[in-house]
């Protein structure tokens, strides 16, 4: 499993005692959480996907189809624990309202820079070498429940189509939480707050469960809420799936929805994340559940052989 932290959502890194890089390709895709881990020093990622959403607002009396695409890029320098990234998209709407009124909107609608800093990386019980005692090597290492940290700040900037325009530059802040339980395991839990200073300001959380099922699959379950002063909250449901094809790259498809009677939306989107590697550093101590998992078929043929 040392091709993509899955999901996501693909989201475990490889480590030293200050450093992330994987030696495959670790996406912040399908989902919409993120890990604390950078992707590493001299490293270029490139996240991209189409997305569709059909959606029904009984307060707006509204319905809305919206079809668009995405870009997320990241990039390695300076530090192993530091990242910087920045998000773009662009969507078309075309809007129903019950008086009749049909409206199309189009325009970038994201454009987000922003970093990220590991401040945190919690280490592991190595129990391989526990040879005296099959209940030790198996008993569950307790300090798995004990989440690395890392800290991400961004800027939503304003340069955004006219149908999307807000009021102006706003602020983002998140804590990025990783709890890696097992060595195909990991749940990721990210608390946020965006729009900071402007009159749409509102917090949310994502709690993201990752799987790997192999080398190459791994799949993904995720609830995010989102809270407003002027609103209710909002639930959203999702999950989905990745495909490791190489070590730079990777597929993936996901879909998500709620459960409100007043507020209704499907979501469905296909992407693929590509990395070009320039990074120099070959030590490699922790790696994605994956890599863990190749690691030791590695291992176990070089003994036969």
């Amino acid at each position: 499993m040392k091709k993509v932290f899955l999901l996501l959502l693909t989201f475990c890194s490889v480590l030293t005692i200050n450093a992330q890089y994987t030696d495959i390709i670790n996406s912040k895709r399908p989902g919409f959480s993120e890990s604390p881990y950078s992707i590493g020093t001299d490293v270029f990622q490139f996240e991209t996907g189409l997305f569709y959403r059909d959606s029904d607002d009984d307060a707006y009396l509204a319905k809305t189809k919206s079809v668009g695409g995405e870009l997320f890029f990241r990039y390695g320098k300076f530090f192993e624990r530091l990242e910087m990234n920045a998000k773009i998209a662009y969507q078309n709407d075309d809007v129903n309202n019950l008086f009749g009124d049909k409206i199309n909107n189009y325009g970038i609608s994201e454009l987000t820079i922003g970093a990220k800093y590991l401040i945190y990386q919690q280490e592991y019980t190595d129990k391989s070498k526990e040879i005296r005692s099959w209940k030790r090597r198996m008993a569950f290492d307790k300090k798995r429940l004990i989440p690395s940290v890392g800290i991400y700040a961004g800027l939503n900037t304003d340069f955004l189509g006219e149908d999307y325009k807000d009021d102006g530059m706003s602020y983002k802040a998140a804590i990025l939480l990783q709890n890696d339980f097992s060595e195909r395991l990991v749940l990721l839990t990210n608390l946020i707050a965006d729009k900071i200073s402007s009159d749409n300001e509102f917090y949310s959380h994502i709690i993201t469960m990752t799987y790997a099922i192999n080398e190459q699959w791994s799949f993904f379950i995720e609830n995010q809420g989102n809270y407003r002063d002027t609103a209710s909250p909002e639930f959203h449901f999702g999950t989905g799936a990745a495909y490791l094809y190489s070590k730079n790259l990777q597929f993936d498809a996901s879909v998500r929805t709620n459960l409100f009677d007043d507020y209704t939306f499907v979501y469905g989107a296909l992407g693929v994340a590509w990395r070009l590697d320039k990074h120099s550093d070959e030590i490699i101590n922790k790696s994605s559940p994956r890599g863990q998992m190749m690691k030791k078929k590695r291992k176990k043929k070089f003994l036969f052989f």
